[in-house]
């Protein structure tokens, strides 16, 4: 009974878009592992390796910013608050750019055509998981549409 109702639970907050969020992201990984050194171009190194160090440093500053709300789940959970600090205060989901330039710049170091359409598939799923979350979000917090007025998606200035 207990396991049925941590389950039910873990489905109502998004625990699906988790799961395929995790299947699109070990396709990034696995694909890049496994076909490699397609392109033979060495600047593409140098812009992979710029990525994930860029992607690192997205992901720590979301996850400060985030403290005690930080969750993979789309759907807020009760005791959360609306984070509106740090790097929210120029994109709204740092943490979903970040996985992003993560797997780019793991396409590019291994210069794989899998991987990046894996990277693409995950990308497409991160904005649809996003805009979940914001119909979510706008539902909890009566200032979250205001937010979301002044900042951007992904990239500041850009989406």
């Amino acid at each position: 009974m207990l396991r049925g109702r941590i389950g039910a639970r873990l489905l109502n907050r998004g625990g699906v878009w988790v799961a395929a969020q995790t299947g699109l992201m070990g396709a990034v990984l696995f694909f890049g592992a496994l076909w490699h050194s397609q392109w033979h171009c060495p600047r593409l190194d140098a812009l992979g390796f710029a990525l994930l160090a860029a992607a690192a440093l997205l992901g720590l500053a979301g996850t400060l910013s985030l403290r005690g709300n930080l969750s993979p789940f789309p759907m807020p959970a009760p005791d959360a608050r609306l984070v509106q600090s740090g790097i929210y205060a120029l994109i709204r989901h740092p943490l979903y750019t970040a996985v992003i330039a993560a797997a780019a710049g793991w396409t590019l170091v291994r210069q794989s055509g899998p991987a990046l359409a894996a990277t693409v598939a995950l990308a497409v799923f991160l904005d649809q998981k996003a805009r979940r979350e914001e119909r979510w979000l706008n539902e909890r917090f009566r200032e979250y549409a205001a937010y979301r007025r002044r900042t951007w998606k992904f990239l500041p200035f850009i989406y």
